[in-house]
Protein backbone atom coordinates (compact mmCIF):
# COMPACT_ATOMS: atom_id res chain seq x y z
CA UNK A 1 0.00 0.00 0.00
CA UNK A 2 1.21 3.38 -0.70
CA UNK A 3 0.56 6.83 1.67
CA UNK A 4 0.62 9.89 0.67
CA UNK A 5 2.40 11.74 2.11
CA UNK A 6 0.37 15.34 1.83
CA UNK A 7 -3.14 13.80 3.18
CA UNK A 8 -1.95 10.76 4.88
CA UNK A 9 -4.74 8.74 3.08
CA UNK A 10 -3.53 4.84 1.79
CA UNK A 11 -3.79 3.44 -1.19
CA UNK A 12 -3.66 0.34 -3.07
CA UNK A 13 -1.06 1.58 -5.92
CA UNK A 14 2.03 4.02 -5.95
CA UNK A 15 0.93 7.42 -6.14
CA UNK A 16 -3.12 6.65 -6.68
CA UNK A 17 -5.24 9.01 -8.08
CA UNK A 18 -7.15 11.23 -5.07
CA UNK A 19 -8.26 14.19 -4.17
CA UNK A 20 -5.50 15.21 -1.81
CA UNK A 21 -7.33 16.85 1.19
CA UNK A 22 -7.03 17.14 4.89
CA UNK A 23 -10.21 16.42 6.97
CA UNK A 24 -11.67 15.72 9.84
CA UNK A 25 -14.51 12.91 9.63
CA UNK A 26 -17.11 15.31 11.88
CA UNK A 27 -16.63 17.86 9.09
CA UNK A 28 -18.89 15.81 7.25
CA UNK A 29 -21.45 15.61 9.61
CA UNK A 30 -21.76 19.83 10.21
CA UNK A 31 -25.64 20.74 10.04
CA UNK A 32 -26.51 16.87 9.45
CA UNK A 33 -29.51 15.17 11.51
CA UNK A 34 -28.19 13.97 14.90
CA UNK A 35 -29.86 10.56 13.58
CA UNK A 36 -27.50 10.28 10.60
CA UNK A 37 -24.25 10.65 13.05
CA UNK A 38 -25.55 7.65 15.16
CA UNK A 39 -25.97 5.69 12.33
CA UNK A 40 -22.98 6.32 11.09
CA UNK A 41 -21.07 5.71 14.60
CA UNK A 42 -22.92 2.34 14.86
CA UNK A 43 -21.51 1.31 11.19
CA UNK A 44 -18.29 2.72 12.10
CA UNK A 45 -18.14 0.59 15.59
CA UNK A 46 -18.73 -2.67 13.82
CA UNK A 47 -16.80 -2.35 10.45
CA UNK A 48 -13.73 -0.79 12.58
CA UNK A 49 -13.02 -4.03 13.84
CA UNK A 50 -12.86 -5.64 11.08
CA UNK A 51 -9.34 -5.84 10.52
CA UNK A 52 -6.60 -4.72 8.81
CA UNK A 53 -9.09 -1.83 8.10
CA UNK A 54 -8.55 1.91 7.76
CA UNK A 55 -10.92 4.76 7.84
CA UNK A 56 -10.24 8.54 5.84
CA UNK A 57 -12.27 11.66 5.29
CA UNK A 58 -12.61 12.58 1.81
CA UNK A 59 -14.03 15.59 0.44
CA UNK A 60 -17.76 14.00 0.28
CA UNK A 61 -17.73 10.78 1.94
CA UNK A 62 -15.86 8.35 4.75
CA UNK A 63 -13.74 5.70 3.12
CA UNK A 64 -13.04 2.21 4.50
CA UNK A 65 -9.82 0.85 3.10
CA UNK A 66 -8.13 -2.39 3.51
CA UNK A 67 -6.28 -3.58 0.78
CA UNK A 68 -8.07 -1.09 -1.12
CA UNK A 69 -11.39 0.81 -0.99
CA UNK A 70 -14.56 -1.29 0.31
CA UNK A 71 -16.75 0.97 1.87
CA UNK A 72 -17.73 4.54 1.30
CA UNK A 73 -19.89 6.97 3.33
CA UNK A 74 -22.08 9.64 2.25
CA UNK A 75 -23.35 11.77 4.41
CA UNK A 76 -26.49 13.41 2.54
CA UNK A 77 -29.16 15.91 4.12
CA UNK A 78 -31.84 13.13 5.54
CA UNK A 79 -30.02 9.91 5.06
CA UNK A 80 -26.23 8.06 4.69
CA UNK A 81 -25.44 6.87 1.21
CA UNK A 82 -23.82 3.70 2.00
CA UNK A 83 -21.72 2.23 -0.70
CA UNK A 84 -19.78 -1.37 -0.77
CA UNK A 85 -18.07 -3.39 -3.64
CA UNK A 86 -18.81 -7.18 -4.45
CA UNK A 87 -17.76 -8.83 -7.45
CA UNK A 88 -21.08 -9.95 -7.97
CA UNK A 89 -24.56 -8.49 -7.92
CA UNK A 90 -25.96 -8.66 -4.36
CA UNK A 91 -29.79 -9.51 -4.61
CA UNK A 92 -30.90 -7.99 -1.43
CA UNK A 93 -34.14 -6.00 -0.60
CA UNK A 94 -31.43 -3.76 1.39
CA UNK A 95 -29.55 -2.56 -1.32
CA UNK A 96 -31.22 0.27 -3.03
CA UNK A 97 -29.38 0.96 -6.51
CA UNK A 98 -26.71 -1.03 -7.75
CA UNK A 99 -23.81 0.04 -10.72
CA UNK A 100 -21.31 -1.94 -12.33
CA UNK A 101 -17.94 -1.23 -12.95
CA UNK A 102 -15.29 -2.64 -15.08
CA UNK A 103 -15.06 -6.24 -12.69
CA UNK A 104 -17.57 -5.32 -9.51
CA UNK A 105 -20.79 -4.03 -8.29
CA UNK A 106 -21.55 -0.87 -6.04
CA UNK A 107 -23.65 -1.78 -4.25
CA UNK A 108 -25.89 1.29 -2.47
CA UNK A 109 -27.60 0.93 0.76
CA UNK A 110 -29.34 3.88 1.93
CA UNK A 111 -29.95 4.70 6.33
CA UNK A 112 -31.16 7.27 8.11
CA UNK A 113 -31.96 5.79 11.64
CA UNK A 114 -29.57 3.45 13.90
CA UNK A 115 -32.52 0.82 14.16
CA UNK A 116 -32.25 0.38 10.10
CA UNK A 117 -28.40 -1.24 10.61
CA UNK A 118 -29.30 -4.63 10.89
CA UNK A 119 -27.78 -8.05 11.35
CA UNK A 120 -28.39 -8.15 6.97
CA UNK A 121 -26.71 -4.14 6.96
CA UNK A 122 -23.53 -6.24 8.47
CA UNK A 123 -23.88 -9.28 7.09
CA UNK A 124 -23.97 -6.99 3.30
CA UNK A 125 -20.65 -4.77 4.32
CA UNK A 126 -18.76 -7.97 5.59
CA UNK A 127 -19.37 -9.27 2.06
CA UNK A 128 -17.81 -6.28 0.79
CA UNK A 129 -15.20 -6.26 3.65
CA UNK A 130 -13.90 -9.95 2.67
CA UNK A 131 -13.72 -9.52 -1.20
CA UNK A 132 -11.62 -6.36 -0.10
CA UNK A 133 -8.96 -8.50 1.69
CA UNK A 134 -8.71 -11.06 -1.49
Amino acid sequence: MWTCPKCERKFERNKQSHFCIKKDVGELFIDKPDALVLTFDKIMTQVLQWQPNEMAACKRSVVFTSKKAWLIVKPMSKELDVKFYYPDQVDSNLVKTYRKYANKWAHHVRLSYEEEVTPGVYELLRKGFEYSIT
